[in-house]
C-alpha cells in the first residue's frame, strides 16, 4: 500500500509539473544529509537543539546574545523557531502599544507583511545572531494551532465557514500560504545560517477548529499538502534542507491499535489516521529530507495516565515511541530528530528524560530537540513584561509552560549538556 501511494503522488507531481529536485553543491556552511545522518562540510553532523518560540520576541538584545550564549555554551548547535507570528488587525493596537513582534496583519483575504523594526527585522537579528554563536535556525512557517496567527487566521479571513482542514485544500488559503513562505525563503535562502525550512508545526486534520470530513483516515489530505508545499519550496531553494515539522503520527492501515479504558476498547489516536498524518509514507517524499516526531504522552494519554494504571507509563510509552520512529527512519534511509518531547513535574523529568534521551542516542537520531528551552536574567521589560496570551517574562525568566527546564535545574539541565557532548563526539 505504501508503494502504491507513493507511485501516485509522484504521479500526480509530475502531471502537475510542480517537482522541483536539488542543483548543485550546496554552498559552505549549508547542512546536507547522507542516509541516515545530517552532514555539514562533509563531516557529520549530530547535535542536541533548542526549541525557543519566545525568542524573536525579546527587544533587548543583551537578552538575545546572553540566550544564545547559554545555549552555545549548553553545547547547542540548533535553534527551532516560529517564522509567524500573524495578528488580526483589531489586535495591532495592543501589540504597538507593548512593542510585540508581528510579521503578518489579517484585516481581509489578503494578508499585509510587516518587514519593519517590531516584524522580521527581529527575525533577521535572531538568525544573524544565531549565526555569530555557532547556532542555526529551524523556521516554521506556520502553526496548526492559533498560538501567535497559526492556519485557522488563515481560514477564518478567506474561507469564513470552513472547516481546519480548509487549510490544507482551499486554492485561496494555498496561495496566502505559499506567498508567505515565498517572502521568508528569499529572504534567507542564501544564509549557511538556516538549517531547514519547516512546513507546519503539528500539522493534524484538527486544530482548533473542526476538520470535515474529508480530511481523515485514509484521506492523505496532509501527505498530498506536505508534497506540494515541499516541492514548492524545492523550487524556490535548492539547498536548504525542508521537513515536515509533524509530530510523527502512524497510519497501522490494517492493524486496530488502541488500549482498553473503563470497559471500551479505544482505538488509538496516534495510530490509527485520524490525526491526517502518515509517518511512514510523508518521509519518503522526495522533498522532506528528514523526519521529526514528538511526545507528549500526558497530553495523549491523560486518562490513562492515573496512578492505578499500573500497566501503562509515560516513560515506557515513550521509548516504543522512539525505537518506531527510529525504524521508520532507517528503513526510509533518512536522518529522523526527536524534535519536541516534554513531562510535567520535574520528578517526572529527571527520571524520564534520561532514558528518553538515551534510547534517542543509542538508535543514533540525528537531533534532539527538548521542549523547550527556558532562560534566566533576561531584562527585557525589566525582568517582567507580557508577551501574549498566558505567555509572560516573569521575574527575568522566560515563559514556562511546565515543560520549561532552566539552567538552575541541574539535573535535567546535564541531560541535555551530557547529550550534546555525545553528539558532537559523533560529528568530528
Amino acid at each position: 500500500m505504501r508503494s502504491l501511494l507513493l507511485t501516485l503522488l509522484l504521479c500526480l507531481g509530475s502531471i502537475a509539473g510542480t517537482f522541483a529536485g536539488r542543483s548543485g553543491r550546496p554552498p559552505r556552511g549549508f547542512v546536507t544529509t547522507k542516509g541516515r545522518e545530517f552532514q555539514l562540510d562533509g563531516k557529520p553532523f549530530y547535535f542536541v537543539g533548542a526549541n525557543s518560540y519566545w525568542l524573536p520576541h525579546l527587544t533587548n538584545q543583551r537578552d538575545v546574545e546572553a540566550t544564545f550564549r547559554e545555549m552555545r555554551d549548553a553545547g547547542i548547535k540548533v535553534l527551532r523557531t516560529w517564522g509567524f507570528n500573524a495578528l488580526n488587525a483589531t489586535e495591532l493596537p495592543d501589540a504597538l502599544s507593548s512593542n510585540l513582534t508581528y510579521y503578518q496583519v489579517w484585516d481581509g483575504p489578503k494578508w499585509k507583511l510587516n518587514d519593519g523594526p517590531q516584524g522580521l527585522r527581529r527575525l533577521d537579528n535572531i538568525v544573524e545572531t544565531a549565526g555569530k554563536y555557532g547556532i542555526k535556525v529551524i523556521i516554521a512557517f506556520t502553526n496548526n494551532w492559533g498560538a501567535y496567527g497559526g492556519s485557522s487566521l488563515y481560514v477564518n479571513w478567506i474561507e469564513p465557514d470552513g472547516t481546519h482542514d480548509a487549510f490544507y485544500t482551499n486554492r485561496k488559503i494555498i496561495s496566502e500560504y505559499q506567498r508567505y513562505v515565498r517572502v521568508l525563503v528569499n529572504r534567507y535562502k542564501n544564509s549557511p545560517n538556516i538549517f531547514a525550512w519547516e512546513l507546519m508545526n503539528e500539522a493534524r486534520c484538527r486544530g482548533d477548529m473542526q476538520n470535515g470530513p474529508d480530511c481523515k483516515a485514509g484521506s492523505d489530505t496532509i501527505t498530498h499538502w506536505y508534497k506540494e508545499q515541499s516541492d514548492f519550496i524545492r523550487g524556490l531553494d535548492s539547498h536548504h534542507l525542508i521537513t515536515t515539522g509533524g509530530e510523527g503520527h502512524f497510519y497501522k492501515r490494517n492493524e486496530d491499535v488502541g488500549y482498553w479504558y473503563q470497559g471500551k476498547w479505544i482505538s488509538d489516536y496516534n495510530y490509527n489516521g485520524q490525526a491526517g498524518e502518515d509517518f511512514d509514507v510523508d518521509l519518503t517524499l522526495d522533498n522532506i529530507d528528514f523526519g521529526t516526531y514528538h511526545i507528549y504522552p500526558q497530553y495523549w494519554y491523560a486518562n490513562l495516565d492515573t496512578p492505578e494504571r499500573d500497566n501503562f507509563t509515560i516513560g515506557a510509552w515513550g521509548l516504543d515511541w522512539i525505537r518506531q520512529h527510529a525504524e521508520s527512519a532507517k528503513e526510509a534511509n533518512k536522518p529522523v530528530v526527536l524534535e519536541e518531547f516534554g513531562s510535567f513535574g520535574y520528578q517526572n523529568k529527571t527520571e524520564i528524560y534520561p532514558r528518553w534521551v538515551g534510547l534517542a542516542l543509542e538508535t543514533r537520531h540525528a537531533g534532539i530537540l527538548p521542549w523547550q528551552f527556558g532562560m534566566l536574567g533576561l531584562k527585557d521589560g525589566g525582568g517582567n513584561r507580557h508577551l501574549k496570551y498566558g505567555d509572560y517574562i516573569i521575574d527575568g525568566a522566560s515563559p514556562n509552560d511546565g515543560f520549561t527546564y532552566y539552567k538552575n535545574q541541574t539535573a535535567v539541565w546535564k541531560v541535555f549538556t551530557d547529550a550534546a557532548a555525545v553528539q558532537n563526539r559523533r560529528s568530528r
